[in-house]
């Protein structure tokens, strides 16, 4: 029996007087009114709990809706992204767990940005690595902390008309800030002091990775030897370094560098000091408080562990084995053997190197535990290492 012709109330209660009076089998009245018997139920059930209030349409809006958040928790989202105005939703989300019940999914959370016109779009960089070479261009990858550490000056700005000059150190791994450093210069001592109370707090790592510009690389030798990286070879830390051109390749440190720019950058009065002040109380948040990605939304110092390998100040004397050499490089970047003055690099002044015999006239030169290239006496000159076979070049 269609539904025609009277009013759905109408026909709803008729079918309800009928279904009382039990004059025929349920399941036959409810094929008159061309319903499920399921259908026939609900309605019984609700005229005998409402009455004739029941048989009237409800409403199909859930009680409570997954997508609607109650007051408390927009107020929460909208607190901290003010608070840190570049978080996200899934940093957000972490800091949530620890002050409400129910928490909110990332999307609800972008949800609520967006509405409070709090997000802001970024633009996508694609990264195309090319392949690398030389001894000191590898991209070692870190499995542990103190693996790989990542250095570089952040672009500078002024505050107060002092040049600010940030120079920062992180673990790969870990993605913990080691340093950030307001540095009056960026000189090879200067930087070299700056590491050396980080290795004192936090230990030496095995590998530390950079860009190609100076102190770090030089491009007046074939390895881009320098001071700096003497030093630290002489420490047994291994440089490594990106391709030219390529700033992707240490993408994390770039990463962190913006986030700095955004947070930091020209909003810091009274000079290099309090910039200073700002950096610290910066560096704690991030690797204290603020969930990351990279880690799986914890904090880096829930990861990190100081480097077993302490720093107790510059070696006197590198020791090399039984079989090699030991010369020191003179102030003209040369060394005296056999009777011979070879020029190997002005960057390696003052340090002793060892020479390992390989043939009659070639000699391996090593730093610390490092070859970097061959001594030829019969022609008194010196090869790096090749830096995509391994072997030698001029």
């Amino acid at each position: 029996m269609p539904w025609k012709g009277k009013s759905i109330m109408e026909l709803r209660e008729e079918f309800i007087r009928k279904a009382l009076r039990s004059e025929k089998p349920f399941r036959h009245l409810c094929q008159e009114y061309g319903i499920s018997e399921k259908t026939g139920y609900k309605w019984k059930n609700r005229f005998i709990e409402k009455g004739t209030s029941g048989l009237a349409d409800m409403s199909r809006r859930p009680k409570k809706s997954p997508k609607q958040l109650d007051e408390d928790a927009v107020i929460k989202i909208i607190q901290i992204r003010r608070a840190h105005p570049y978080w996200g939703p899934k940093k957000i989300q972490i800091l949530l767990k620890k002050e409400l019940k129910e928490i909110p999914s990332e999307s609800s959370i972008k949800r609520i940005l967006d509405k409070a016109k709090l997000t802001k779009k970024a633009k996508v960089k694609k990264v195309n690595p090319e392949t690398i070479g030389n001894i000191f261009r590898k991209m070692i990858q870190a499995e542990e902390p103190n693996d790989v550490w990542c250095m570089d000056f952040k672009g500078y700005w002024y505050s107060d008309n002092e040049k600010i000059i940030p120079f920062t150190v992180r673990d790969l791994c870990t993605r913990k800030i080691l340093e950030i450093r307001a540095v009056p210069t960026t000189s090879t001592e200067y930087v070299r002091q700056v590491l050396a109370e980080v290795f004192r707090k936090y230990g030496l790592p095995k590998v530390i990775r950079s860009d190609n510009g100076e102190p770090f690389a030089s491009s007046s030798n074939q390895l881009g030897l320098t001071r700096l990286s003497a030093w630290l070879i002489s420490l047994g830390i291994r440089p490594d370094r990106t391709k030219p051109g390529t700033p992707g390749q240490n993408g994390s440190l770039e990463r962190m560098h913006a986030d700095m720019a955004r947070e930091l950058e020209k909003k810091i009065a009274g000079g290099i000091s309090a910039c200073q002040a700002a950096f610290d109380k910066w560096r704690e948040e991030y690797n204290s408080i603020r969930p990351n990605e990279a880690i799986g939304m914890k904090v880096p110092d829930d990861l990190y562990q100081p480097s077993p390998r302490k720093y107790e100040g510059d070696p006197d004397e590198i020791i090399y084995p039984f079989s090699f050499a030991v010369r020191h490089i003179n102030k003209k970047g040369q060394l005296k053997f056999k009777g011979h003055e070879i020029f190997v690099s002005n960057a390696l002044n003052g340090f002793s190197v060892g020479l390992e015999d390989i043939s009659e006239n070639d000699f391996r030169l090593w730093l610390a535990e490092l070859p970097l290239g061959t001594v030829h006496t019969n022609t008194d000159s010196f090869e790096f290492i090749n830096e995509d076979t391994g072997n030698t070049t001029t």
